[in-house]
């Protein structure tokens, strides 16, 4: 007997970063499966293929009252949901990051009554490590977990930053399904850089100089004045290019320090790029010195094209990559010794061939998009067989 076509609904962020991307990847591997999925937000998610079979798009329309302070967009959102819920029939709904989606999936559950779909929250980091964090927050990002029928990390680490920073009971059972990366689109070079490559990021000679890469949303929690301190400390020795991907509210001050350490004409900013596979695969580290990550996808992306990665030692970011084996790992802010780990790669051959190797095999082998689409896909399920969760979400976490 075939397996029961799901209706599924997924809120998320459709900025540049993660949780997004990750959101946008499952709905479309769900898609591709013969589920029905619906994407209900405020704008399209990065990545997320609008016109591929079985995804559909419903926009947030937020009003903009003068009685209002600021736009309500939670309200908003739960409003659509209970629409799209009522008219399509939703089984689930899967929200990425707890304020305010799962918020809003509890709102919209309490208008639906019995006909609600089931809610499973995605907790992605920063919704746990700093909004989490914050008390005039804290209570309903606890409140909006509890009420979920499922809940899941990316990471063992933000399993256990969920129960302790909010205060979770251990009795509340948290799934790890790791993030992935799609293998395919996701590979290593099979030939030199391509031509009219160099030229498209206003660069020469990537062939004579070695490239490192970083890929980020600039804000603080991931250190970029760490990223250029390691990048200089490497270039006085090695001829190379920094090449950083993304933006956000440090940028500014980045090319500032970057103009201050006469590094100019060997750091290129790129902004924020939809597909940025190729340079990935024409770099030789990729560097990520974040304070804190609950995962790495970035880091993840590099490995499968065959990246060794140089980063701290924060967060999920041990769950990733292997020290020695796909790259190294250091303590948050010693730039000393991430210089020195690049350095390492680039100058032995037989060092990076071997963490190259084992970074893609790492990828392919631990996370690739089937195997953690079928774990959520079998989640999806047993979430769905289970009665309504009971919890005591009243009780708060001590001050």
């Amino acid at each position: 007997m075939e397996p029961q076509r799901l209706r599924i609904g997924i809120s998320c962020y459709a900025t540049y970063g993660g949780s997004g991307v990750i959101a946008a990847e499952i709905g479309m591997a769900m898609a591709r499966r013969g589920h029905s999925v619906h994407f209900i937000g405020n704008d399209v998610p990065r990545r997320l293929d609008r016109f591929q079979e079985n995804i559909f798009f419903h926009e947030v329309e937020i009003r903009d009252y003068p009685v209002f302070v600021a736009p309500p967009y939670a309200l908003s959102l739960a409003s659509k949901i209970v629409e799209v819920s009522t008219y399509e029939s939703l089984d689930l709904i899967h929200v990425h990051y707890a304020v305010p989606h799962a918020t809003s999936a509890y709102l919209a559950r309490q208008v639906l009554g019995p006909k609600a779909p089931k809610i499973i929250t995605t907790l992605h980091g920063t919704d746990i490590t700093l909004v989490g964090n914050d008390r005039g927050y804290l209570p309903i990002t606890r409140f909006s977990i509890m009420e979920s029928d499922g809940i899941t990390t990316p990471s063992v680490y933000l399993k256990q930053a969920t129960h302790d920073k909010l205060n979770i009971p251990s009795s509340v059972p948290i799934e790890v399904v790791s993030n992935f990366v799609d293998t395919e689109l996701f590979s290593p070079a099979d030939s030199p850089c391509p031509e009219g490559f160099e030229r498209r990021l206003h660069v020469d000679c990537l062939e004579q100089t070695k490239c490192i890469v970083h890929v980020s949303n600039f804000r603080p929690v991931k250190r970029m004045t760490d990223v250029v301190k390691i990048f200089s400390l490497v270039q006085r020795e090695i001829p190379s290019r920094l090449l950083l991907i993304g933006d956000g509210p440090e940028r500014s001050r980045i090319e500032s320090e970057v103009r201050d350490a006469g590094l100019s004409q060997h750091v290129v900013f790129l902004g924020k790029l939809e597909e940025f596979d190729d340079i990935l695969r024409q770099s030789d580290v990729f560097l990520l010195p974040s304070e804190s990550e609950s995962f790495g996808l970035a880091a993840l992306e590099a490995m499968s094209c065959g990246v060794p990665v140089v980063c701290s030692k924060a967060g999920g970011l041990p769950e990733v990559v292997l020290h020695g084996k796909t790259g190294f790992l250091a303590d948050v802010g010693d730039v000393e010794s991430m210089a020195g780990f690049v350095r390492q790669l680039l100058t032995d051959k037989a060092l990076y061939d071997s963490c190259s190797v084992e970074s893609r095999k790492r990828a392919v082998e631990q996370f690739n998009e089937k195997l953690m689409i079928d774990r959520y896909e079998d989640y999806y399920r047993r979430v769905l067989a289970q009665p309504v969760r009971s919890h005591d979400s009243s009780a708060m976490p001590p001050s």
